[in-house]
């Protein structure tokens, strides 16, 4: 029997690609990975359906470094859609060298994505992999080239699909078919794909060369305002986001919060300045119930050192200004 590792992002195509393997006899297990981007809590969802089994890599600082940098370059946004998949399909090839299995397959379907899954993308995919006389696209199989798998007789041909273009009616006829009921819809799940985000973690890129996990972390909190090349200030928008920029704090950040009045936590990051500081308080202010008031005094804490600053309140309209 053969034995296929499969990428499974938890979405209908990669579902059924895994279906379509199971159905001709053939052992399917499937690999998800979990980076500051997306995550295998859709993945989890979708084998229990499946009854397949999941393995599950945490790849975040490879990950990130790929995004810094990508070959093929972006998206619409900061999604490296090329480099992504060809990274994906790397590590998992090392997984399918360790534990003996025959090929990996994912769900990508031809046409579907206009820039990433045409059939120059799929062969620049499958070359950067490093493995690409392994990797079988099981929902399209019959339009594209013939592989070496199904030379070899590790898969039927005749049993594998011919699914294009961006239309999902062959792919829910046969979810219907096969008893698939629970699936998300398409698209979303990668903060990368994402106008926001995006344009967030180019801020981040542009300031922070060097930038780590724990910095995009914080970049999924509260609202961002670039004060200054040296400076960026968080604001939790509500009493969950104040804990959880507290619980992301590093030693060489700065909390701030409003004295006498409720209001947002501020994390200050990078390396300000005594200018940056005020400005930060005048911001955190500007945002709490002390916003009308002449003066406000802001507690400002790092690496375990206090002190309390007085400042007024900046205009909101200003803060816009800054706001990423």
């Amino acid at each position: 029997m053969s034995k296929a590792l499969g990428l499974l992002s938890g979405g209908l195509d990669s579902s059924l690609a895994a279906l379509t393997l199971q159905r001709q006899g053939i052992e399917v297990t499937c690999i998800s990975f979990s980076t500051p981007f997306f995550g295998p809590a859709k993945a989890r969802k979708a084998v229990a359906q499946l009854g397949i089994p999941l393995i599950v890599q945490e790849i975040g600082e490879v990950h990130l470094e790929m995004v810094k940098s990508p070959r093929y370059g972006y998206g619409r946004n900061m999604n490296p859609c090329i480099d992504c998949h060809a990274l994906m399909f790397r590590l998992a090839g090392r997984v399918m060298e360790e534990q003996g299995f025959d090929f990996l397959f994912s769900g990508e379907v031809l046409g579907q994505r206009p820039m990433s899954q045409n059939l120059s993308a799929l062969q620049a995919v499958a070359r950067h992999s490093g493995y690409s006389d392994r990797i079988l696209r099981p929902l399209s199989a019959r339009l594209l080239p013939i592989t070496p798998m199904e030379e070899r007789g590790l898969v039927d041909r005749a049993q594998l699909l011919d699914i294009q273009g961006r239309s999902r009616r062959r792919q829910e006829e046969l979810a219907k078919a096969w008893g698939l009921t629970d699936y998300p819809s398409s698209g979303g799940g990668c903060l990368l794909t994402e106008e926001r985000f995006s344009d967030r973690l180019r801020d981040l890129f542009a300031h922070t060369p060097g930038a780590t996990v724990a910095d995009v972390e914080l970049l999924k909190v509260g609202r961002h305002f670039r004060l200054s090349p040296a400076a960026k200030l968080i604001l939790g928008r509500n009493q969950q986001e104040n804990t959880l920029l507290e619980g992301l704090a590093r030693s060489a950040d700065v909390l701030l919060k409003t004295v006498g009045f409720t209001g947002p936590l501020g994390l200050l990051c990078g390396a300000p300045t005594e200018v940056d500081l005020e400005t930060a308080a005048a911001v955190v202010s500007a945002y709490g119930k002390g916003q009308e008031a002449g003066m406000v005094e802001v507690r400002l804490l790092q690496a375990g050192h206090e002190r309390v600053i007085r400042i007024v309140p900046c205009d909101r309209s200003l803060c816009q200004g800054w706001l990423i």
